[in-house]
């Protein structure tokens, strides 16, 4: 997890200065901006993904780009020892606090739909569905109130500016997802289709609000000044019953107007519209809605309405009339607005293949020529037109995270319509994308954790991705190393465990924590460093006379016979308990064997004779003769085989252990023989 050194770009004059970069944890990128004598930029960091260019081909990767925001630190501009460092990252979205509520909760929902693969036939998983659009749709709306309300409140204007931009964003990806919910999950049919468009224009075209509030709210509505602008809000958006009560205000005020007020309240109260059950045929609502037209062409035509523009502009609307439509444009704001108000007047049995043709006329009218596009506007055209994949792209490329299309993505897959779309470099698009967006949460210090659930549900590049991404997660305590550890046990991913396990015990050495570091050296099963470890443990023995961590040599079991060494510390510290329970001869036949089973190092042996002196001293005969035998031909190869044996003649303290070990052992066999001797003579 440790930084790569920074390096500089291939090429470069040596002696120049120059742009330098690292890639540090969790995929981040830090970068040194040189600027040369004049000010300028020397050189600029780019980054591209290739799988974005493979998928999207060259043009396309937009998203990325677009991610990539750099956080500025550094000196001033145009000094020749100026340099600025940014830091890029892969998705800057997650790391705004206010959105880690729209990455929580919808995982909980892409893993209840994950969990929901018992596909329900016909009706029952279509509902199903809808409402996990649904569900995904409140929580980018809780997102959005939550953010405006920071707006609101903070007296930041550069913070302020931030939320007010993520509001736009969050409303964008909630106009979109509705749409799509409407065309592509319900997969709505003629009829109902168009409340449900009606519906998603009261929604989201909410610009005029205020101006109904403020209506609404003053002592007269049918004297104020935006009166008919709110009354034909109403009508633009077939909200009926509101623009009659308003107009009924309107007729008590002006008694005059009274006989036009009825004619127009009685054709707006006849008004066929779409049922949502199947209590009519749309051959039966055509022939109403024939009749219903043929009989609002007649008032018009007949000067009916004449006297009053407001209430003949109305009838027009009613007729769809398309310059009528057309002059209340201010009240509409956008082009899909047009496009919805046109179908109700015009053709409210419109079919789902019908809406392309009515969508891009609807926009050239509005705009005119007088604009261009929007990116949003080419989304939802592309879902006019029912090309799925392109409202995919153009997201991708507009959208600066890839939380939006992931999940759309996803559930747009189990609506089983995007099962012939596979990737030509392997992967399907849906597991690209929550690939790209898992590998993106990843980079956050908590939520990475929600990236391993994606990568579980990605059948055919999850895995790797999953092990290539765990082995980045900085371990910064041991806390987080168990949580990581647990994912990758869960999953059998034995290399990960071995080498999460050995970077904590490495840790933990060089902070001389012996015992954590032989626990996570037994946990990985790793001889050569826990034969290390049990080496230290027993210098740090020779040096303060005492072991360290009891509790975790006492309680080695099985995992001592991981290596010699080990099993040598763990029997040698069973030796002591022996010697302290005083248990002389089982301790003293341990301390044998430890000697003559070679797991001893060589350089113990001499420790290990040395603990053989107070049993030696005993009053009580522990060493038979045989035993003491063996003990003497150890003290022998010891002193006889020690490489440095003229060093370790001149020692005066080892030559001193020396004899005062064979004077003991000497008395000790000469008391075994008389013991034995006497024994036998009796």
């Amino acid at each position: 997890t440790d930084t790569v050194p920074p390096q500089v770009v291939p090429g470069v004059d040596p002696s120049a200065r120059q742009l330098c970069f690292a890639w540090g944890p969790a995929e981040v990128l830090v970068c040194e901006t040189l600027f040369d004598r004049a000010g300028g930029s020397r050189s600029r960091c780019r980054s591209r993904s290739p799988c974005l260019s493979r998928f999207w081909g060259e043009g396309g990767a937009g998203a990325a780009s677009r991610a990539l925001t750099g956080s500025v630190a550094g000196t001033g501009h145009g000094a020749p020892s100026s340099s600025r460092v940014f830091v890029v990252r892969r998705d800057q979205d997650i790391y705004i606090q206010t959105l880690r509520k729209l990455f929580n909760e919808s995982h909980g929902i892409f893993m209840g739909l994950q969990r929901s693969e018992e596909e329900l036939a016909g009706k029952s998983r279509k509902a199903q569905l809808v409402q996990v659009s649904k569900n995904y749709r409140s929580v980018i709306r809780a997102c959005m109130e939550d953010m405006h309300e920071a707006a609101v409140s903070t007296r930041d204007p550069a913070l302020q500016g931030q939320y007010s931009t993520q509001v736009s964003i969050l409303s964008a990806m909630e106009l979109i997802w509705n749409l799509c919910e409407i065309l592509f999950v319900e997969a709505a049919t003629a009829g109902p289709l168009l409340l449900r468009l009606l519906d998603w224009v009261r929604l989201h075209v909410c610009d005029v609000d205020s101006m109904v509030r403020e209506v609404l709210s003053s002592e007269s509505p049918s004297k104020h000044k935006l009166f008919w602008n709110v009354v034909d809000v109403f009508v633009l958006q077939g909200r009926m019953d509101e623009a009659r009560h308003l107009l009924s205000k309107e007729a008590s005020a002006n008694p005059t107007s009274m006989n036009m007020y009825k004619i127009l309240d009685d054709l707006m109260k006849k008004m066929p519209v779409p049922s949502t059950g199947n209590t009519q045929t749309l051959t039966e609502l055509e022939l109403k809605w024939q009749h219903w037209h043929e009989e609002c062409q007649r008032y018009l035509q007949d000067g009916t309405f004449a006297s009053n523009p407001h209430m003949e502009s109305i009838c027009k609307i009613l007729l769809g009339d398309e310059d009528a439509i057309l002059e209340k444009k201010e009240l509409m704001t956008t082009w899909y607005h047009f496009l919805v108000t046109r179908l109700l007047y015009s053709h409210p049995t419109v079919k789902p293949v019908e809406l392309r043709f009515y969508a891009q006329s609807s926009m050239d009218l509005f705009l005119g020529g007088e604009s261009s596009p929007e990116p949003l506007d080419m989304i939802l055209m592309a879902a006019f037109e029912f090309e799925m994949h392109q409202v995919i792209k153009e997201c991708s490329i507009v959208l600066s995270n890839w939380w939006f299309v992931a999940h759309l993505t996803d559930l747009l897959d189990h609506c089983k319509l995007l099962q012939s779309h596979n990737l030509y470099f392997g992967s399907n698009m849906r597991e690209f994308l929550l690939l790209e967006y898992a590998s993106g949460l990843f980079s956050h210090h908590s939520l990475w954790q929600l990236g391993v659930d994606y990568f579980d549900h990605c059948p055919e590049y999850g895995r790797v991705y999953l092990e290539l991404h765990i082995e980045r997660i900085p371990l910064s305590t041991e806390q987080k190393a168990l949580k990581v550890l647990r994912i990758c046990e869960q999953r059998q991913m034995h290399e990960q465990v071995r080498s999460i396990c050995k970077i904590m015990a490495m840790k933990a050495l060089r902070n001389n924590r012996l015992g954590s570091a032989l626990s996570w050296s037994i946990r990985a099963k790793d001889a050569a460093f826990a034969t290390l470890i049990s080496d230290r443990f027993l210098k740090d023995y020779c040096e303060r006379g005492c072991f360290s961590d009891l509790d975790l040599i006492d309680n080695l079991g099985p995992s001592m016979l991981l290596s010699d060494r080990l099993t040598f510390l763990g029997k040698y510290r069973e030796f002591h308990r022996l010697y302290g329970e005083k248990r002389f001869p089982e301790a003293a036949r341990l301390l044998l064997t430890l000697m003559t089973a070679h797991i001893a190092p060589c350089s113990f042996w001499m420790t290990l004779l040395t603990d053989a002196l107070p049993l030696l001293e005993q009053k009580e005969v522990i060493f038979s003769a045989e035993q003491t035998y063996e003990l003497m031909r150890c003290l022998e190869d010891l002193t006889a085989g020690n490489p440095d044996k003229q060093k370790f003649q001149d020692d005066d303290v080892e030559t001193t252990k020396v004899e005062m070990l064979r004077l003991a052992l000497a008395r000790n066999l000469a008391r075994v023989i008389v013991k034995e001797g006497t024994v036998e003579g009796s």
